[in-house]
């Protein structure tokens, strides 16, 4: 009998719906699955700003969803190093990455170990990106300050 073990790594920052359809269904596909949550320095290098919400949290949350067998910090860029730590099967991921140069590299890398890379439909109602933008938005302009007057050009 095959033991199916599933990675779906993610910031995780912001949990939205997307984030809990991706798990659901990456769940579905497999008989074990962890979710590869990133650190704080790989999210900020990723996305060139720090999560909202710090690791240990966004780790708490994720390690609470029923979908998921286990949580995983990553703390490292390459995928295939991480296999070498987890040895998962197959690696979900939103179809947003499908026919990118990531999506690509990420497909060349894990098909010389055999790994399955699955795509779901990346929910676009919805975005960690767009939550974050929203609340940009509502907290305004900061305030001038006397620490930031100084430093204004």
């Amino acid at each position: 009998m095959t033991h199916t073990v599933g990675y779906a790594p993610g910031a995780y920052d912001l949990f939205h719906v997307g984030h809990l359809n991706l798990l659901r269904h990456a769940r579905a596909r497999c008989d074990y699955l962890v979710a590869g949550v990133v650190s704080d320095e790989m999210a900020e290098h990723a996305k060139g700003r720090p999560p909202v919400i710090p690791l240990v949290e966004r780790l708490e949350i994720v390690r609470s969803i029923s979908f998921v067998d286990a949580a995983f910090v990553e703390t490292v860029p390459d995928k295939l190093v991480t296999w070498q730590q987890i040895r998962f099967d197959v690696l979900f991921k939103g179809d947003d990455w499908r026919g990118t140069p990531k999506g690509d590299k990420l497909e060349a890398d894990f098909r010389t170990v055999g790994v399955e890379i699955v795509y779901f439909p990346y929910t676009m109602h919805t975005s960690s990106t767009q939550l974050r933008r929203a609340l940009d938005a509502l907290a305004g302009p900061e305030p001038v300050t006397p620490e930031t007057a100084r430093t204004a050009p």
